[in-house]
């Protein structure tokens, strides 16, 4: 349960730091950040929530996740000038919340006792949902409809939970290694380049 919320807690400032950012770029004011800063953070967990009928949806019940938002927020604000130096900064902490969101909506997806399968989507869904909200509000193409890998990332991470589980072994570690896949694989796409075929 500690390791659940820890990954839970880490996802939602990842995504809350790279939604940040991205309206930093933008250079929208303080105000619309915190917007996208949210948006971004809850989205796919929100998404996740009406479909399997978990309502009011998580961050609704849950302080500790507006405080996780909130303090994430301020610290990209704060530190805005160094995040910036590094040109991947978005990317990796949007990789990074990536990995910990779809075993997080995974677990969501066991909990309500749904079928594997299921779960993977469900936790694809809570992994990429929150960056489409984001980049629709800025008048981009969400990046999961373009050829960059990045929902087949979660895609995959789901799928070897299932394969360590079927090993026997610990959940804990099941999910460890599957947020490394996740965030490994998003991370090698964007350095070396690789992506989907497009229809043409």
């Amino acid at each position: 349960m500690l390791l659940h919320q820890l990954m839970e807690n880490l996802g939602t400032a990842s995504f809350a730091i790279s939604g940040a950012l991205a309206a930093l770029n933008k250079r929208l004011d303080v105000f619309g950040v915190l917007v996208l800063t949210f948006a971004t953070a809850v989205g796919g967990g929100t998404v996740r929530d009406i479909m399997i009928g978990n309502t009011p949806v998580a961050w609704m019940k849950d302080q500790q996740a507006i405080t996780v938002v909130f303090v994430s927020y301020l610290i990209t604000l704060f530190f805005r000038k160094y995040l910036q130096f590094f040109p991947r900064t978005l990317a990796i902490f949007d990789a990074i919340g990536l990995g910990f969101a779809t075993v997080v909506g995974l677990q969501r997806g066991l909990e309500a006792g749904l079928s594997p399968s299921v779960c993977v989507a469900l936790g694809m869904v809570t992994g990429c949902f929150g960056g489409v909200l984001r980049d629709v509000l800025l008048n981009e193409i969400p990046l999961v409809f373009r050829k960059d890998i990045y929902a087949s990332a979660s895609l995959l991470g789901g799928a070897l939970y299932f394969v360590f589980a079927s090993w026997e072994m610990a959940a804990p570690w099941a999910a460890t290694l599957s947020v490394m896949v996740v965030v490994g694989v998003r991370l090698a796409a964007m350095q070396w380049k690789w992506d989907l075929p497009s229809p043409k």
